[in-house]
C-alpha cells in the first residue's frame, strides 16, 4: 500500500482525540454497549482501530472468562494444600512437583467451534495450541490426549466432522512426534452441530527450568518468532469462540487457523535450546488474541510498560492494517523478552533452527502515574502512534459479569421421568441381545478406527496407552517414575445433576488413573457449556463448577489449570453440560504399572468386583442405547470410597497382587469384563446374584474390577479390609467365552461374537467416507 494511501487509512491516537464521534464496529466485534463506554472511559477518549481490537479480543468470552471468572475464584479459595504444586492458575498451564527435582505442566483446553468450520484445520491447530502453552512454561512436551464429543455416528455431519477432526490431530501431533496416549470419545443428539474437541498436552521440565509470561527489565528487546503473521484465523477467538452456529459457519472459514507442524517441531526445538542457554528473561506464546494477547500480558507481567513497533512485524500478507496483525491467530509464533547484550545470541540460535525471528520493540519503564493505570503500551504503525493504553486493562482488568441463573423448572421434570418405568431384559436372551447392543454403542465401542491413526509410541517413553484406562509415560527415559493421566466426562449425568454429574466426571478420571497404579495428585479442566446468557445454563454451571472444587478439595487435587468454553450451541439449543476432567497421577516405579486386559498370564485369576453396585441406571449407557432416554439421577458419589479405591489399586499394584485392573464407568460391569477379556484374548466366568441386569448395567461409581495373582488373594482382601473397600469375588480369567450364571440361568457368548460387537461400529460408519 503507497506510504499515502496508508496516512489517509490510518486511525491513529491523534485522530481519536479530535474525531471522538466517528461510528466503530464495536458490536461487530462482540463488545457490549457498555464494554466499549469502559474502553472509553479508560483512555479518555475513543480507541482507535488498533486499540478497539486489542479491547475486543483480550475481552471476549475465550481470553477473559468474564461470565465464568466470579465462579472459577472458588478452584483458588477451595484449593487443598499441596507441597507438589510449583505454579497454579493465571499462567499458560500449572506446574506440578512430581519428584527427583523434575515437574510436570499440564493443561487441557478447547478448540470447538474452529473444529465444526474447518474440522482438519480447526483440530490441528487445537493440537499446536495446547503444545505450545506447555512449551511456554519451559518443558519439553511428551505427549497428547483428547477428549472428542459429535452428534450421532452415523448423521451426515458427523460422517463430515470426525474424519476431519480426527485427520487434523494425527496430522499434528504424528508430525510433531508426540504421541497420543489416551483420551475419549463420546456421541450425542445434542452435539451434532457442535463438536466438542479438547486437547490436552503434557511437558517434563527440572524445577529450575520454569519460565513465565512476564517482561522485566526496562530496555530488554521483544522479540517475535515462529511464523510470519497473515490473515489466519484474525478474530478467532472473539467470533467464533463466543458465538452459536447457525447454517451461515462455513462462511466463516477465513477465521479458522492453519497450522505448519514441521515448523512447530523447529519451534519447539529451538525454544528449548534458548531455555537452556538462558537467554529468556520473558515468554509467551501467540495463541488466542495473538500479538494482542502476548503483549498485554507479557507486559502487565513485568513492568507495565512496553512500545511495540507494528510495522516490523513480519507479514506473510502486505496488505495487513494494524488491527488485522493484532487480531491475527497465525500459528506457530512465540514472543520472548530478552536481554539486550544477548540479543545475537539468541538471533544465533532461531538461524541455526531456521526459525524467523525479528525485535519489534522493547520494554520500557512506566512513571508512577502510568502505572497506577496499569502501565502504558505503546504501538506504532510507520511512525504513527495507533496504540497508548493500559496494557492490565486488557489482560487483568476486563469486566467480570455476575450473570443471573437459575435453575430451571423442567429439571424436576427430567429427574422424576427415572428409568424405572423403562421395560427391562426378562429372558436370558434378551440379557445377552442387550449386552451386545451396549458393547456396539458408539462411545462404548472399540475407538480403534479412531486411535490407530495417532502414534502412541514415538519418543520410546509410553508405559500405557489407549485402550487401557489412563495413559503412562516416563518421567525420563532413564528412569522408572513414571505419570499417569486420564480425562473423562459424562454429559448425560451432568445434564441430570450438574454438580453430582461433574464429580462423578472427576471421580472416573480420578479412578482411571488409580486403575493404572498411579496416585492421583493434579487437575485440570475444559468446561465446555451453552450460551452464559441463558439462566439454566449458568445455573449448570454454577452448580458444575462448586462440583468440581468441592470434590478436589475433599481429595487433595488442587485445580491447576483449564478452558472454559462457552456458546456451544446451535441456535437455542444447548449441548448437554460437559465438562471434562483431566487428572494426573504419579507413579514411583513403571514396572508396577497395572493394565486392563486379561491375558494368558492371569488365566485362572481370581476377579473380584471392588466397590458397592445399586440399582443406578439414570443418565446410563444401557437407558440410552436401549431406549433413548434420559432422565432419572445420576449415579452417588462417595468421594471417600473413590480415594480408598484408589489407594488399594495404587498399593496392590506397587505390592504385585495385582495382574489387571478397569475401572467401572459407561456401560457398567459388564462392558469392563468384555473390555478386559477381549484385550488380553482370554474369556472369563462370572457369577451374579439374582438380579444380573442391575449387577450387569449399573453404573455405580467407585468401582473396578480386579484379577488378583494366585496366592496373593488373601494379601490383596486384607489390603481391601484395611481400606474399607467392599471386595467380592464374582469369577476367574479363562476360556474363550464371556460365560455369565445366575440364580436363574445364563448366558455365554464367544470372544468372537463379542469382538464382532465391539469392534465393528466405527468402521462400519466411517470406512466408506
Amino acid at each position: 500500500m503507497p506510504e499515502a494511501a496508508k496516512a489517509a487509512t490510518l486511525d491513529t491516537v491523534a485522530t481519536a482525540e479530535t474525531t471522538p464521534e466517528t461510528p466503530q464496529p464495536y458490536a461487530e466485534l462482540g463488545m457490549a454497549d457498555d464494554e466499549y463506554q469502559r474502553v472509553r472511559d479508560i483512555l479518555g477518549r475513543r480507541p482507535t482501530s488498533a486499540e478497539l481490537a486489542i479491547y475486543s479480543v483480550m475481552w471476549s468470552e475465550h481470553c477473559s472468562y468474564k461470565s465464568s471468572k466470579a465462579h472459577l475464584r472458588q478452584f483458588g479459595e477451595k484449593a487443598p494444600q499441596s507441597d507438589a504444586l510449583l505454579v497454579g492458575m493465571g499462567e499458560n498451564a500449572g506446574v506440578v512437583d512430581v519428584g527427583d527435582g523434575y515437574a510436570v505442566t499440564f493443561k487441557i483446553e478447547s478448540h470447538n467451534h474452529p473444529s465444526y468450520v474447518e474440522p482438519h484445520q480447526g483440530a490441528a491447530t487445537g493440537v499446536g495450541g495446547i503444545v505450545r502453552d506447555i512449551l511456554t512454561m519451559g518443558a519439553r512436551p511428551v505427549a497428547v490426549m483428547d477428549a472428542l464429543r459429535f452428534g450421532p455416528a452415523d448423521a451426515a455431519d458427523t460422517r463430515r466432522v470426525l474424519p476431519g477432526v480426527v485427520s487434523g490431530i494425527s496430522f499434528y501431533g504424528n508430525c510433531l512426534g508426540l504421541p497420543n496416549i489416551g483420551g475419549e470419545i463420546g456421541f450425542g443428539a445434542g452435539y451434532a452441530a457442535n463438536p466438542l474437541v479438547n486437547a490436552l498436552c503434557v511437558g517434563v521440565m527440572k524445577h529450575e527450568d520454569i519460565k513465565l509470561a512476564q517482561a522485566p527489565g526496562p530496555g530488554n528487546k521483544v522479540v517475535l518468532f515462529g511464523a510470519t503473521t497473515g490473515p489466519d484465523g484474525i478474530g478467532g477467538a472473539s467470533v467464533l469462540a463466543s458465538a452459536s452456529f447457525d447454517d451461515e459457519s462455513h462462511a466463516k472459514r477465513p477465521s479458522v487457523q492453519v497450522g505448519d507442524p514441521f515448523l512447530e517441531k523447529l519451534l519447539i526445538e529451538c525454544s528449548l535450546e534458548l531455555f537452556a542457554k538462558d537467554l529468556v528473561v520473558g515468554i509467551q506464546d501467540l495463541g488466542a488474541a495473538g500479538v494482542s494477547c502476548a503483549t498485554t500480558e507479557l507486559a502487565a507481567g513485568g513492568t507495565g510498560g512496553m512500545r511495540i513497533e507494528l510495522d516490523r512485524v513480519p507479514l506473510r500478507d502486505p496488505r495487513l492494517t494494524p488491527e488485522e496483525i493484532l487480531m491475527s491467530e497465525s500459528q506457530e509464533r512465540m514472543m520472548a523478552i530478552v536481554e539486550p547484550g544477548r540479543l545475537d545470541e539468541f538471533m544465533a540460535v532461531c538461524a541455526k533452527w531456521n526459525i524467523l525471528a525479528t525485535e519489534i520493540g522493547e520494554v520500557a519503564d512506566v512513571t508512577p502515574q502510568e502505572a497506577e493505570r496499569g502501565g502504558r503500551l505503546v504501538m506504532t504503525w510507520h511512525g504513527e502512534t495507533v496504540v497508548d493504553m493500559p496494557p492490565r486493562t486488557a489482560s487483568d482488568e476486563g469486566p467480570v459479569y455476575q450473570r443471573p441463573y437459575a435453575r430451571p423448572d423442567s429439571q424436576d421434570d427430567l429427574r422424576a421421568d427415572t428409568p424405572a418405568r423403562l421395560e427391562r431384559p426378562k429372558t436370558d436372551a434378551e440379557l445377552r441381545e442387550q449386552v451386545l447392543r451396549v458393547l456396539a454403542a458408539p462411545g462404548v465401542c472399540d475407538p480403534t478406527w479412531v486411535t490407530q491413526q495417532y502414534d502412541r509410541y514415538v519418543l520410546g517413553n509410553t508405559v500405557l496407552a489407549t485402550p487401557h484406562d489412563g495413559g503412562l509415560v516416563r518421567v525420563t527415559e532413564d528412569g522408572t517414575r513414571g505419570i499417569a493421566l486420564a480425562t473423562d466426562g459424562n454429559g448425560r449425568f451432568t445434564r441430570l445433576d450438574p454438580y453430582t454429574g461433574t464429580q462423578a466426571a472427576y471421580a472416573e478420571a480420578y479412578r482411571n488413573v488409580s486403575a493404572t497404579g498411579a496416585r492421583p495428585l493434579a487437575v485440570t479442566n475444559c468446561l465446555n457449556f451453552g450460551s452464559p446468557e441463558d439462566p439454566a445454563v449458568m445455573w449448570q454451571f454454577a452448580e458444575s463448577t462448586t462440583g468440581l472444587a468441592d470434590a478436589c478439595k475433599q481429595l487433595g487435587t488442587p485445580v491447576t489449570g483449564g478452558n472454559v468454553s462457552f456458546y456451544n450451541q446451535t441456535g437455542e439449543a444447548a449441548i448437554n453440560p460437559t465438562p471434562v476432567i483431566g487428572v494426573l497421577g504419579v507413579i514411583d516405579d513403571i514396572n508396577d504399572r497395572l493394565t486392563t486386559a486379561f491375558g494368558p498370564d492371569a488365566d485362572g485369576a481370581k476377579i473380584l468386583l471392588l466397590g458397592e453396585t445399586a440399582d443406578e441406571l439414570g443418565g446410563s449407557v444401557w437407558a440410552d442405547t436401549v431406549h433413548g432416554h434420559l432422565g432419572g439421577v445420576p449415579p452417588k458419589v462417595d468421594l471417600a470410597a473413590e480415594a480408598a479405591l484408589g489407594e488399594v489399586l495404587a498399593s496392590g499394584a506397587e505390592y504385585g497382587v495385582i495382574a489387571a485392573a478397569h475401572d467401572l464407568s459407561d456401560g457398567g460391569l459388564v462392558a469392563a469384563l468384555a473390555e478386559s477379556a477381549l484385550r488380553g484374548g482370554t474369556g472369563c466366568r462370572v457369577t451374579l446374584p439374582d438380579d444380573p441386569f442391575t449387577a450387569l448395567f449399573s453404573e455405580s461409581t467407585a468401582r473396578a474390577i480386579v484379577a488378583i495373582r494366585p496366592d496373593a488373594e488373601a494379601a490383596f482382601t486384607e489390603l481391601c479390609t484395611r481400606h474399607g473397600v467392599p471386595a467380592g469375588e464374582i469369577g476367574t480369567v479363562g476360556g474363550t467365552s464371556l460365560s455369565v450364571t445366575h440364580p436363574g440361568g445364563g448366558f455365554d457368548i464367544e470372544l468372537d461374537d463379542l469382538r464382532t460387537a465391539y469392534e465393528s461400529t466405527l468402521p462400519e460408519i466411517f470406512d466408506s467416507e
